[in-house]
């Protein structure tokens, strides 16, 4: 699959259910643990990261391959201390959440999805993104690339955040 053969387009409302997939795909869980189930995405703790997507201030995408099927999505929402996620930073800087289906990995999608929200980031003239991983997930190795640093923890989760410079 190249890039040739998918494309990044911004999250629609018949993504909604899509959205909830990839949440429960972001979830990590170490070679041996128990899957967490399904339902676990319905839990506050992160049903805020879909719940009533498209409130003033959310963006995002979602990756399709030339049939439309959807290969992943990356989404960035604001938070506050009230409904602090788990990688919140402060009420300007936006948390991302990504997930990239299983059969979809390591061919560029995750790249080209991360790529495209900080492009809009800086557009939008956002100054800083964050987001939580785990430290055994192998996207953490993107989001060095990508100019994440890690910033502290929360739980297992290391808090990563990006600040863009915004010169063009």
């Amino acid at each position: 699959m190249t890039k040739n053969n998918y494309h990044v387009r911004p999250i629609e409302e018949q993504d909604i259910p899509f959205l909830w997939e990839m949440l429960y795909a972001s979830l990590h869980t170490r070679e041996g643990d128990e899957p967490l189930q399904l339902e676990s995405v319905h839990t506050p703790e992160l049903s805020k990261y879909v719940e009533g997507w498209g409130r003033e201030g959310d963006f995002g995408y979602v990756a399709v391959d030339q049939h439309g099927k959807r290969l992943g999505s990356i989404t960035l929402r604001f938070y506050t201390d009230q409904n602090a996620g788990y990688g919140y930073v402060n009420a300007a800087t936006p948390e991302m959440g990504m997930a990239v289906t299983e059969d979809a990995r390591g061919k560029g999608v995750g790249t080209l999805l991360l790529q495209t929200a900080l492009d809009e980031a800086k557009r939008q003239g956002i100054e800083a993104v964050s987001l939580s991983v785990d430290p055994d997930n192998e996207a953490i190795r993107l989001y060095r690339r990508l100019g994440f640093v890690e910033e502290g923890f929360c739980g297992t989760s290391v808090t990563m955040v990006r600040v863009s410079s915004l010169e063009s």
